[in-house]
């Protein structure tokens, strides 16, 4: 029957050595698709609400206010440098005026962008709702 080919140490197997690594890869690559699932995705933008259809014919002009933030991002209101400060202050004036000023952010295009996020997240914070961003074209490049 084969028990008496079997002797001690002839018939038992060779003790292994190796690793079965494939049910470890298995496991990593499962617990690697949950984390990239259960991360939420970070995103640092500012919503801003824009309007939809065609706006309202006014006969009234409203007062526009010209917000330039230069290479070294400088922030300059109506041609004059201001600090942050003062930008807040000249935007809680501008808030409350009826009707609302328009607002055009022209930035330069090596400016910083924190500098940028700060002026509209300011204008937003204060109700500005007549933004515009002018010179768009130079970063199209």
């Amino acid at each position: 029957m084969g028990l008496n080919s079997r002797r001690f140490g002839h018939g038992d197997p060779e003790v292994m050595m190796d690793i079965n690594t494939t049910p470890l890869i298995d496991v990593m690559l499962v617990l690697l698709v949950m984390l990239i699932i259960t991360i939420p995705i970070q995103l640092h933008a500012v919503n801003l609400e824009m309007p939809v259809g065609t706006p309202p014919a006014s006969n009234v002009k409203p007062e526009m206010v010209q917000i330039d933030i230069d290479e070294n991002s400088t922030v300059y209101w109506q041609g004059l440098p201001v600090s942050a400060a003062e930008l807040e202050e000249k935007m809680n004036v501008v808030s409350t005026m009826n009707p609302q000023p328009e607002v055009h952010v022209r930035p330069n295009k090596s400016c910083s962008y924190a500098v940028f996020a700060n002026v509209l997240s300011s204008s937003k914070r204060k109700g500005l709702n007549k933004m515009a961003v002018i010179g768009h074209e130079q970063f199209l490049l």
